[in-house]
């Protein structure tokens, strides 16, 4: 997938090393698994997007990102591509850091794909 929320400035590489999983969080976790399972209707379209995490996540991984020149909303936008394996961990057949590392791994290889 071509991301055009990326900057079309050149990029530095990101490292694995510089996203890190932060702590898993519980309550976010808890709420949106209470949603999925309680409206799941509501729960696909307040998460389509990936804003629900990535909002999470940025805190964290956002001094790195901005870097690169990765936005919040690319950010959002590869988590949005990733709900399957998040779904997963909001479920429990995930640990975080699964969760986690598997999108930071996923937006590494996104950073400097041509727009």
């Amino acid at each position: 997938m071509t991301n055009a929320l990326v900057s079309e400035s050149p990029v530095g590489e990101l490292e694995a090393k510089e996203l890190d999983v932060p702590p898993e969080p519980t309550d976010l976790r808890d709420e949106y698994r209470r949603l999925a399972l309680e409206s799941p209707g509501v729960w696909r379209e307040v998460t389509a997007q990936g804003r629900w995490i990535a909002e999470c996540l940025w805190p964290h991984w956002g001094p790195v990102l901005r870097q690169a020149s990765v936005s919040r909303e690319c950010l959002a936008a590869i988590a949005s591509d990733y709900h399957l394996e998040l779904w997963l961990w909001l479920m429990g057949e995930r640990t975080w850091a699964h969760a986690a590392s598997g999108l930071a791994g996923r937006v590494q290889r996104r950073v400097g794909t041509e727009p």
